[in-house]
């Protein structure tokens, strides 16, 4: 089976600080991965070499089989991958529904240049709204949610780009054993729909819980790659990571 993503001896330097160091990944298609590491390894470079929002200085990104490398953020997006971010960034004057009405017009225009019918969008974001639990809050504003109603609405907004790669950053921080739950059913419910996901996520029950494969970065390497229960036995893990 050819990956989806293949991450091929990515480096990035920021001033001499050398961020990511020859790091290689691959990623299968539908596959659950977690990449973990401590604060300073190097996990949000990474996502952002693979998302477009940084240029990486050499290696390569592909995705789907396509090169990646050049591509600004917006293009891939384009190709299928999305993210949804620790911090959630909704249009705050929008309400629920109008928060995924945009990325879906975006999605449309961007892939068949035209709009959908009115009522095909409203039932699309509808759906999504639904998927997530929030179809009842559809006329609501962000402000009127909860915590993790504000992760759930992260999520749906970047399912709405149609994603074949979601790349969900620390969704479950902050919140509760039973949110986070709540948000690791929705994310197996996003992964038994077809969507390959990368969990970028400190708490470790939930880590393991979700994931098929691990991978570990320390200060911009790689270190670890593997199945979970033996990822978490490597000494290196254990002395940089879980042992802090």
């Amino acid at each position: 089976m050819s990956s989806l993503l293949h991450i091929d001896n990515i480096t990035k330097r920021f001033h001499g600080f050398v961020a990511l160091d020859g790091v290689d990944l691959e990623v299968q298609p539908g596959e659950r991965l977690g990449l973990i590491g401590p604060n300073g390894s190097g996990k949000s470079t990474l996502v952002n070499c693979i998302c477009g929002t940084l240029q990486n200085d050499s290696g390569n990104v592909q995705f789907d089989g396509k090169p990646m490398n050049g591509l600004a953020a917006h293009q891939r997006t384009h190709r299928g991958i999305a993210r949804s971010f620790q911090l959630p960034r909704p249009f705050h004057s929008m309400t629920l529904a109008d928060n995924l009405r945009i990325p879906l017009l975006y999605t449309v225009r961007a892939r068949e240049g035209m709009l959908h019918a009115h009522s095909d969008l409203g039932a699309r974001c509808h759906e999504l709204l639904d998927m997530v639990g929030l179809a009842a809050k559809a006329k609501q504003m962000p402000r009127d949610l909860t915590q993790v109603e504000m992760r759930k609405l992260e999520l749906a907004r970047a399912v709405a780009a149609e994603p074949k790669l979601l790349i969900a950053d620390e969704a479950m921080a902050g919140l509760s054993h039973s949110e986070i739950d709540d948000i690791l059913a929705l994310l197996l419910r996003l992964n038994e729909r077809g969507i390959t996901i990368i969990l970028i996520e400190h708490i470790m029950s939930a880590v393991m819980s979700f994931s098929q494969r691990l991978a570990v970065l320390v200060s911009g390497r790689k270190v670890a790659d593997g199945k979970p229960e033996e990822v978490v036995r490597d000494p290196e893990v254990v002395r940089a990571y879980l042992g802090q």
